[in-house]
């Protein structure tokens, strides 16, 4: 149980980092290009949190339930403070990605609430391209081709 959900987990963070890129290139392309938000604005910003949300379901229940390193972590938690590797996968990686996963929602949110096409722009731009980052540094890029 635990590789096949490891390994979705690595297969789903790819989709999200894709969805997530085009989202930002194309929220940024149109706040500054002043275009209107159309359909594939949309679409992108709806397949962005559908990824991201079963990448985060998938990684919650690895992170409380299957994975061996937080079973670990969780055993003795004042010796997994002091472990780098433990650490970031017991809290530095989740917490990073809990606050991706929300930006992204509240992103998705006010891109539609939004009326003036370059205010959904710059909501999806600011609180995607946010997100972009908090995910690029809490991937473990050590282990992101295995």
């Amino acid at each position: 149980m635990y590789t096949g959900l490891l390994h979705t987990h690595n297969l789903f963070r790819w989709l999200v980092l894709i969805a997530l890129v085009l989202a930002v290139l194309f929220a940024f392309a149109g706040w500054f290009g002043k275009r209107e938000w159309n359909k594939k604005d949309n679409l992108t910003g709806l397949l962005l949190t559908i990824f991201m949300d079963i990448q985060f379901l998938v990684g919650l229940i690895l992170y409380a339930f299957v994975s061996p390193v937080t079973k670990t972590a969780f055993n003795d938690f004042g010796a997994a403070m002091k472990n780098a590797d433990l650490r970031f996968y017991a809290v530095e990686h989740i917490l990073m990605m809990v606050i991706a996963f929300v930006l992204v929602h509240i992103g998705r949110s006010k891109s539609k609430k939004d009326i003036a096409p370059w205010k959904k722009h710059r909501s999806a731009a600011i609180f995607y391209g946010i997100a972009l980052l908090l995910v690029l540094a809490g991937i473990p890029w050590e282990r992101a081709l295995m």
